[in-house]
């Protein structure tokens, strides 16, 4: 009996100390690695984009820890955690893996309003909130928003540029014109409308609203009321099973397709692939050459979906939503890059330090040519002051089997804008009581 109480203490001993030389090496192993939280919402009314969008993410992430060996020697580790698009799980998806590993390099919601709801939690965790294309359009201003970067464009920029686009087709001028917002009834759906309205007041056209109750899937009145008010054009904020079906109900109603202006999220394959001819002329802005491969997609295969690693089907690279996705890790790597630049290349960074990388991010076109995207995007520096960079977009329509790119590249007109971002972080700054920062 003695023996078997003195060898069952041994068992649970050498138990116990298998466990701890196990958590040791997991510690070991995450300490020697950049975490990086991924929040993706493939369940929901928004699957169809997010499915993509997170493959996408997750893939680069892939092919630079497969090809580069991870940044300067570090590998990058990351999580996914499901949103389904639910600002309450976003929050709860934050907390659980800000502090995971050496802390969180950053979060790219996928939400505006999961944005929202973390804003205010990160400045207070010195965590970064990365939003390439959408977000808190006045989020730009760097001295209130210290750890929100909206990076490429606004939901702002991108309504300027589809206004610029619409005016050269009518001449320079929409004085007198009719224009229609179809838009999500949610914090992203109505980013656009306070620059819309000062908009319309400037340029003299008409500015009229439709929300359209989440999912969007029910849009038939929306799409009667627009065929009676005849407007001259119609600028879609929408995404996910919404997108198809308005355009089914824009192709029902006899609305031309060829009149509608498409947010970046409402001009993916998935989005008009199935309708086909019926979506044609059907116009989206894009804040990347969305025709273009490039040489980060040879490379994801080679080193990635040729080996069975790839996070999705091998058909959905290069897709629109795919390659953004791949575009939004990029920058997550290279403002970890850019941080090691000052902090020490080969180490592991702090959230914070991570964020110095974010604020002085500079992709050159020879940068870009180096990472494989030189022939996918432009070139973006973001500074204290601007989280933003510069931003680019440019116009793409459906031509009934593939995307054709339609415009040169715009840049927003900041007349308008830039007194929104003002006025805008200024009141979020005394309803937070924020002081603002200098960037002198």
């Amino acid at each position: 009996m003695q023996l078997k109480k003195i060898a069952l203490a041994a068992a649970v001993a050498a138990a116990g100390l298998s466990a701890l030389a196990t958590s040791t090496l997991a510690q070991a192993q995450a300490a020697n690695e950049q975490f990086i939280p991924l929040l993706v919402y493939r369940t929901g009314q928004f699957a169809p984009l997010g499915i993509p969008w997170a493959d996408g993410k997750q893939d680069y992430l892939k092919l630079i820890n497969a090809r580069d060996g991870g940044v300067n020697g570090v590998k990058l580790s990351f999580e996914e955690c499901e949103t389904a698009y639910d600002a309450a799980k976003g929050v709860e998806c934050y907390e659980r893996l800000k502090g995971k590993g050496t802390g969180a390099s950053g979060f790219d919601p996928q939400s505006t309003g999961i944005t929202f709801a973390v804003t205010d939690k990160a400045y207070n965790d010195k965590v970064s909130i990365e939003t390439p294309g959408y977000g808190l359009s006045q989020s730009v201003d760097g001295t209130v928003f210290q750890w929100n970067f909206p990076l490429l464009g606004t939901y702002w920029t991108a309504a300027d540029v589809m206004l610029q686009d619409i005016a050269k087709k009518e001449k320079g001028s929409l004085k007198g014109k009719k224009i229609a917002l179809v838009y999500h009834d949610s914090p992203y759906g109505k980013e656009p409308i306070p620059l819309l309205q000062k908009k319309a007041v400037a340029d003299g056209f008409e500015l009229s609203l439709f929300p359209v109750t989440p999912p969007g899937v029910e849009q038939k009145s929306t799409w009667l009321q627009i065929r009676q008010q005849r407007p001259d054009y119609v600028l879609f904020w929408s995404a996910g099973v919404m997108t198809p079906a308005g355009i089914r109900e824009a192709q029902a109603s006899g609305y031309p397709r060829e009149k509608i202006y498409a947010i970046w999220w409402a001009g993916s394959d998935h989005d008009v692939k199935d309708i086909g001819a019926g979506a044609k002329g059907y116009n989206a802005i894009t804040i990347h050459n969305s025709a273009a491969k490039d040489k980060v997609h040879d490379d994801l295969k080679k080193f990635v979906y040729d080996k069975n690693q790839g996070s999705g089907p091998a058909t959905s690279v290069g897709t629109l939503a795919h390659t953004r996705g791949m575009m939004i890790s990029m920058l997550q790597v290279e403002a970890i890059r850019a941080a090691q630049e000052r902090y020490g290349k080969g180490k592991t960074l702090t959230p914070e330090q991570v964020r110095w990388g974010y604020e002085n991010l500079d992709l050159t076109a020879d940068k870009l040519k180096a990472l494989g995207f030189g022939e996918v995007m432009r070139p973006i520096k973001t500074s204290c002051q601007n989280h933003m960079g510069t931003d680019w977009a440019r116009i793409v329509q459906w031509d009934g089997g593939k995307w054709e790119i339609k415009s040169d590249w715009y840049q927003a007109d900041k007349t308008h804008i830039d007194p929104l971002v003002k006025e805008f972080s200024a009141k979020y700054a005394k309803d937070k009581n924020v002081t603002p920062r200098s960037c002198s």
